[in-house]
């Protein structure tokens, strides 16, 4: 189960989806959630800046002078989201114990936001951020450490927040090793789920892929009202396949593998990956 869920607040107007989105993974669990925010790092900046010329002392100072009134600013707003949010939802704060239900906490750290969500995302149970924007590259970033440098499931959040992630859940399976993982990562809102549904795509020249129907026999034990759906290409990419799927069954949450088919990490997902992140408003639990 999730006992301690790590969410980034970084006080843009996104965050409540994202705070809400937390909140029906944590709720179920009485878990802890850790709220974390990331200052910038503003000596870096300025060491940067300076390097490309920026010019004298004064000028260097007023840089300085702005740049921390911003971070001060974006702090108290990440801030204010977190208390509103607690006091609208009943969390207790300040130094709560294990075991005594529901809490949060409001963490600070300065730097970088992917390197910081990597440190603390390796001791959370499930780390849960925003869906990336187009032009958003320190989202993007943020979300690839989640996944990628954590080893933990990612819950990665859409821009509405669903009523719950307990009604039907979508598996898009793959015989690989992270769609296992992900299943696995996800066993907790599976035994609590209406129904889970295990999405296959069947290539043209397959009579039926067997290892979904091993996945079945393994998932009825935690959660008997499973079942598959085997679907053919019929010339469509399998990605469009599944989230036809995934809409026709009016799918709480998808679970999945998360891939990378880039050895330098250049590109920080596959298609699959980005074309499920960006073709549908549904929570996304994936693991590496």
């Amino acid at each position: 189960m999730y006992k301690y869920v790590l969410v980034p607040a970084t006080g843009a107007a996104s965050d409540p989806a994202v705070f809400e989105t937390a909140l029906l993974a944590a709720r179920p669990f009485s878990a802890h959630l850790e709220f974390l925010h990331v200052r910038v790092d503003v000596t870096e900046i300025v060491i940067s800046m300076s390097t490309g010329g920026l010019g004298g002392g004064g000028a260097v100072q007023g840089v300085v002078d702005k740049l921390e009134a911003e971070s001060k600013q974006v702090q108290a707003q990440a801030s204010r989201l977190v208390e509103d949010f607690c006091l609208r939802n009943d969390i207790s704060r300040g130094a709560p114990r294990p075991g005594e239900g529901l809490s949060a906490e409001f963490t600070v750290e300065t730097g970088s936001d992917a390197q910081w969500i990597s440190e603390y995302g390796r001791f959370a149970d499930l780390v849960v951020v925003g869906r990336a924007q187009p032009g958003r590259e320190a989202a993007m970033e943020v979300l690839e450490a989640a996944l990628m440098d954590t080893g933990r499931p990612l819950l990665v959040a859409p821009a509405t927040v669903p009523k719950t992630l307990l009604g039907t859940v979508v598996i898009a399976w793959k015989d690989t090793p992270e769609a296992a993982r992900a299943v696995a990562s996800a066993l907790p809102l599976l035994e609590r789920a209406e129904r889970v549904v295990i999405v296959s795509v069947v290539e043209e020249d397959e009579a039926r892929e067997h290892t979904s129907d091993r996945l079945l026999r393994s998932l009825r034990w935690h959660n008997p009202n499973t079942s598959v759906r085997q679907l053919g290409r019929e010339r469509r990419r399998p990605v469009d396949v599944l989230l036809q799927e995934a809409e026709r069954a009016q799918a709480s949450l998808i679970v999945m593998g998360g891939y990378s088919h880039s050895r330098l990490r250049e590109v920080v997902f596959g298609g699959f990956t980005n074309r499920i992140l960006s073709g549908v408003d549904v929570p996304v639990l994936m693991a590496h």
